[in-house]
């Protein structure tokens, strides 16, 4: 029986898979303004991705906005992610500090889950995966390839060295650059989630892996991206056509 992880009252690895819509804002009025809109959108979770927050050198500010964030989305669960711009984010943060604002973001209680990147090092995510769990949040550890695919056993071996060093849910994310590209990231995504370990996350990018955005459940991804207003990545498919697609796949 495959291990379940909820978020809130979501759960993933159980059904089809969850979607999970991101925001973008820049200013404090265009995340208000994202978090009402997706208050309208038939969603399961959502993602605050921080890097693009005018107010990400001050943790003070961050804070303050994560905890309006919180209030603002109700009963939706939330995702503090800093995307560094190695992975295709907006911005760097240096190591003390990345380390610093997602375990604020774990210990105030206003995330529900932390995204934490496995590149930032075993002794970062080892720490932070910890902490994450002190304060009763679901760690996310993610890899995040915008150039190309690495091999099958590749993404498998470190979907699973994510698991290793403490993280509840695993992602990846990589760009095809040809339909290969594609069966490798499903293939991967398949033989992880046969361990039945545990949920995972699993995308190939852009227009070519968009398929996988919808069909990844089939071999094991447990949540999908949508967009509603900006895409947060290539390839993300309108989240008001995702729950047809997803349930006509998976029978709900």
């Amino acid at each position: 029986m495959k291990a379940i992880v909820e978020i809130r009252k979501v759960r993933l690895g159980e059904g089809a898979p969850k979607i999970c819509v991101s925001m973008t804002g820049r200013t404090r009025e265009e995340l208000r303004g994202e978090a009402a809109l997706l208050r309208t959108i038939d969603l399961d979770l959502a993602e605050w991705r921080v890097d693009f927050f005018e107010g990400v050198d001050s943790p003070e500010k961050v804070l303050e906005m994560l905890a309006e964030l919180r209030l603002l989305l109700g009963p939706v669960p939330l995702i503090f992610t800093f995307r560094s711009a190695r992975e295709g984010g907006q911005r760097e943060l240096a190591a003390d500090d990345y380390i610093g604002l997602n375990a604020a973001a774990a210990a105030s209680g206003d995330a529900d889950a932390i995204d934490v990147e496995l590149f930032a090092g075993d002794e970062a995510v080892r720490r932070l995966t910890a902490e994450a769990r002190r304060f009763g949040a679901v760690s996310i550890v993610s890899n995040h390839d915008f150039d190309k695919t690495p091999p099958a056993e590749e993404l498998a071996a470190r979907l699973r060295r994510m698991r290793e060093l403490g993280g509840d849910v695993p992602k990846i994310a990589v760009m095809p650059r040809d339909p290969g590209d594609v069966l490798a990231l499903l293939q991967a995504t398949y033989a992880v989630s046969s361990d039945k370990e545990g949920p995972i996350i699993t995308m190939s990018m852009g227009l070519l892996g968009a398929v996988s955005r919808v069909a990844g459940g089939t071999f094991g991804s447990a949540l999908t991206f949508g967009a509603a207003k900006n895409a947060s990545a290539p390839g993300q498919l309108a989240a008001a056509e995702l729950r047809g697609l997803l349930g006509a796949l998976h029978g709900e």
